[in-house]
């Protein structure tokens, strides 16, 4: 199901074939604090294997997200960022009320997500930090884009 949803002149979409790839990867593998030197080819695997949500300015990319989900009762929300030259103007909460509200995404049991730093945006969406975390466990490798493999 593609989906468009409309707030003045910005617009949020599902339709990954207006996904602006190239920009996608640059603002990850350069700008982002968690996906420094991502491939671009783990870029494209990450949006086939997603629910991707584009953020337009017209027919301008100018924000991303994906949602990793069964759609039915677990999301992870990541790759989540508007750029630089659009921030302050209200577009990340548009984005994030578009992607708590989309249809499939509903009645899920749990939804999670990393932050380093917009904790603050997330609240409002009502994620909080978790409680016991005696029972997630995790398999963690820091800076994977840069080892070198054989």
């Amino acid at each position: 199901m593609t989906t468009t949803f409309y707030e003045g002149p910005y617009s949020v979409s599902t339709d990954t074939e207006k996904l602006d790839v190239d920009l996608i990867h640059h603002f990850l593998s350069t700008e982002s604090y968690w996906a420094q030197n991502i491939p671009r080819e783990l870029v494209e695997k990450s949006i086939a294997g997603s629910l991707c949500f584009g953020l337009y300015h017209g027919s301008e990319q100018i924000g991303f997200a994906r949602v990793i989900t069964d759609q039915a009762v677990f999301a992870y929300l990541a790759d989540v960022f508007v750029l630089q030259a659009w921030r302050g103007k209200g577009l990340s909460k548009f984005l994030m009320r578009t992607i708590m509200a989309y249809p499939t995404l509903q009645r899920l049991r749990r939804w999670m997500l990393t932050t380093t730093d917009a904790h603050g945006l997330y609240k409002q969406f009502g994620f909080e930090p978790l409680g016991d975390t005696s029972k997630l466990m995790q398999v963690s490798h820091a800076n994977p884009y840069t080892k070198k493999t054989s």
